[in-house]
């Protein structure tokens, strides 16, 4: 156990001061294991909270699911309170209580109370499982009925974890965050299944899931709902989709508000968690349709247009999500040109992501963000040049780099912003979007 660093300055006044502070308050950024916020859970009292639980875990459609679940039950009148991570322009957006933000406020009132527990307890938290111990200190005294749990890293180890859960979502299962998790499949989802609970459904949204997901649900005695098996689901008439799971067959379902196939998959995996919950199980089809067609995930393959441009923001950061990307590029072609912003964590495999979009991109532009552990834009020019693919711009900030598009771009171009949450975030940010 990590002993807590014995002169802590004084209790910031304001949020940023806050997450300044959380920032450094632990040897490192991310350090997996539920020894030390389970310490501070169980002085807090939050760790067995009243609510009904549901954690969601994966590599890719995670949020998708997340804020899915969330829309619908808010639409049914279920109170609910969802945690997902990282944020676009406000920390606040990473907690929500019947679809609203948290205040700074009530944040930073938390944030204090799980300070409290933690010099009691006498160890460091990282930034990611102090503000997560805040969430469901914020959640248990919210009342709500229903807590929704995005897992950060992983699954077994996440500090979301700490808290069991009564549903236990796996989304799809690919590489990412190889220096913590491996890079081979069964050993990555054997690390997310570790959210899987006894005699609690494990709801698997892939359906060619890696073989430990099942096995494991099975050693720890999890009820099975997996795509595929216990859910399917397929097209429909006039652009709509049916779905049905366990004796329920909802047909006349509208297009998800996220672009691509694996939309469909992610709804569908959702509804599949919802129906394990009694307010699901007894939901009007009609009026769960209604509340679909209002749902919006944001950053995820989102469409946005603004004259004769059509922005297409997306998250994608590894190999499977930019193979979904380019089938949505695919899928929807371009009237002109396909102009591309693009910048990538030094970490993540920017080659596998410029691969999955080969031949889809007429003009890539690549600003450099001002954070240390993005990829420099010169690196990344280097590595598109390589694989003979059209860098028009380098190197800039991100409004010089967004000018210099918007002054070639031309009516019916396509503009595509991918690669990182933050590449995401600092476009939104300059257009006023956020």
């Amino acid at each position: 156990m990590n002993d807590a660093r014995t002169a802590q300055p004084a209790v910031p006044a304001d949020l940023d001061g806050w997450l300044a502070r959380l920032e450094a308050a632990h040897p490192t950024a991310i350090d997996l294991g539920l020894e030390r916020v389970a310490a501070v859970g169980r002085r807090l009292g939050v760790l067995d909270p009243t609510a009904r639980v549901i954690t969601v875990g994966g590599t890719n459609g995670k949020g998708s699911v997340a804020r899915t679940l969330e829309g619908v039950l808010n639409g049914l009148g279920v109170a609910t309170a969802l945690y997902t991570s990282p944020h676009f322009q406000r920390f606040n957006e990473r907690m929500r209580i019947d679809g609203a933000e948290v205040s700074d406020a009530a944040l930073i009132e938390a944030l204090g109370r799980v300070e409290q527990a933690r010099s009691e307890a006498g160890v460091s938290l990282t930034y990611f499982e102090h503000t997560t111990l805040a969430a469901f200190d914020l959640f248990g005294r919210s009342g709500a009925a229903v807590w929704i749990l995005e897992v950060g890293l992983g699954g077994r180890l996440d500090a979301v974890n700490t808290v069991d859960a009564d549903i236990a979502v796996v989304t799809r299962i690919a590489r990412d965050h190889a220096e913590f998790l491996g890079d081979d499949l069964e050993v990555i989802a054997a690390e997310k299944a570790g959210i899987f609970r006894s005699g609690r459904p494990a709801v698997i949204g892939q359906p060619d899931a890696p073989a430990a997901l099942r096995r494991i649900a099975l050693e720890v005695g999890a009820g099975l709902v997996e795509a595929g098996d216990a859910f399917t689901w397929g097209e429909g008439d006039d652009g709509l989709w049916w779905w049905r799971c366990a004796g329920h067959h909802w047909c006349g379902l509208p297009a998800p508000g996220v672009s691509g196939r694996a939309a469909r998959g992610n709804v569908a995996t959702a509804l599949a968690a919802l129906v394990q919950l009694p307010e699901g199980t007894g939901a009007d089809p009609e009026a769960v349709a209604r509340i679909l067609g209002r749902i919006r995930v944001p950053g995820r393959l989102e469409r946005i247009g603004t004259g004769s441009l059509e922005w297409l923001l997306d998250v994608a950061h590894n190999a499977d999500g930019a193979e979904e990307l380019a089938r949505v590029l695919d899928d929807g072609a371009a009237s002109g040109w396909t102009r591309a912003v693009f910048a990538v964590a030094s970490r993540k495999d920017a080659g596998a992501l410029i691969d999955a979009l080969s031949g889809r991109i007429d003009a890539w532009y690549l600003p450099q963000l001002d954070e240390p552990d993005m990829r420099h834009a010169d690196e990344l020019a280097r590595e598109l040049a390589a694989a003979g693919e059209p860098v028009v711009h380098c190197g800039d900030d991100v409004a010089a780099t967004l000018a210099v598009l918007e002054e070639q771009a031309r009516p019916g171009d396509r503009v595509v912003v991918f690669g990182s949450f933050r590449t995401v975030a600092a476009v939104q940010a300059q257009k006023g979007w956020g």
